[in-house]
């Protein structure tokens, strides 16, 4: 089994320079940002816009439609589940103590996988009255209940006696993530040919289908993540030292790996229902980091949501206009990106690989 050890020498004091990259990165979304409401076939001026709609003025329908319904909702998303990813990654890694680790590691990806493919393949023997509730929302609503289930049976499984085991959580996240896969794969088997496309555009990830409704949905729990999160930075740098040196240190440390937990369940199960299967930013996003400005989680999980969501801003970017008038599924591009860089930071730190 390989074992990697988050733990690095001593180098001094780098709070310095992790704010100073905490505020490049603040500036780099901004820009991006900006770039991402000019990108688009139509030619359409964001900041005359912006600035008639916020003061209240009329705004002509075509501009109203292409930046105030289309692109703003689709960079607000983007943002949200850029950071969402690249936080619960960074918890992630801090509460195993092992850079390896992902939010699909328990089993969230795979549940809300299952939720948003049972919706696709299954929703058409909802009762009418639900489905038509429901709407557009019902596989955001389905992946988001699956990922939310497959966390509560993870957490009822590796906790006893009121104590967690990350250990069992590990094993039993795999064992789920199994499971719900061997789920999907039966749906997949049953699904026709139009369900078949939906969902392998769904699997590949995509914001072409952001809006506002489901921003509204989705923004108040990923959010709720978001804001939980420092207040995990503490208990986080404690348990890098282990558990036992951390109750030493005062760490609630069962409290701690419970609000985690329902942290990365919260912004990876809220993100996977409305963008579907993104990868490479849970565990890249906190590794290009902690090279840059050390393990420390209260500078690393701030600065993981500003770059989480700029290099999903970039690669959203990147899929409207790579095969353009079409679009690429941002889930490729992710891997693309993703793929060559995770590889690099194997290969640059593979001395500390213990096998």
């Amino acid at each position: 089994m390989v074992a990697l050890s988050m733990a690095e020498a001593p180098s001094g004091d780098r709070s310095a320079r992790a704010r100073a990259l905490t505020v490049l990165l603040a500036g780099i979304l901004a820009v991006m940002a900006l770039i991402s409401l000019h990108v688009g076939a139509a030619g359409v001026r964001p900041l005359p816009v912006l600035a008639d709609w916020l003061s209240g003025r009329e705004v002509g329908l075509r501009d109203r439609v292409v930046l105030l319904d289309i692109r703003l909702p689709r960079l607000l998303t983007a943002v949200l589940v850029g950071a969402a990813l690249a936080v619960a990654g960074a918890l992630m890694q801090g509460l195993f103590r092992n850079p390896l680790a992902d939010p699909g590691i328990v089993g969230v990806g795979a549940g809300a996988g299952l939720g948003a493919v049972t919706a696709i393949v299954l929703g058409a023997l909802l009762p009418a009255g639900l489905a038509g509730v429901l709407g557009l929302h019902l596989v955001p609503v389905a992946a988001f209940l699956g990922g939310w289930a497959s966390t509560l049976i993870l957490y009822r499984v590796s906790t006893r006696g009121g104590r967690t085991s990350v250990a069992t959580m590990l094993l039993a996240g795999i064992a789920l993530g199994a499971l719900a896969g061997a789920a999907t794969g039966l749906l997949i088997y049953i699904a026709d040919d139009a369900q078949l496309r939906d969902l392998t555009f769904w699997g590949l990830g995509s914001l072409a289908g952001a809006s506002w409704a489901k921003l509204a949905a989705a923004a108040p729990v990923i959010l709720a993540g978001l804001l939980a999160a420092p207040v995990l930075a503490r208990a986080l740098n404690g348990l890098a030292l282990g558990e036992a040196a951390a109750l030493h240190l005062g760490v609630p440390v069962q409290r701690a790996k419970r609000l985690a937990i329902l942290s990365v369940a919260a912004t990876t199960g809220a993100a996977v229902a409305i963008s579907g299967g993104i990868g490479f930013i849970g565990i890249v996003v906190p590794h290009l980091l902690r090279l840059a400005m050390g393990p420390d989680h209260r500078y690393l999980l701030p600065a993981a949501a500003l770059l989480g969501a700029a290099l999903l801003l970039g690669a959203d970017m990147i899929a409207r206009v790579v095969v353009a008038p079409a679009e690429l599924p941002i889930g490729i591009v992710t891997a693309i990106l993703g793929g060559p860089v995770f590889l690099w930071i194997l290969l640059r730190r593979r001395g500390l690989v213990d096998l």
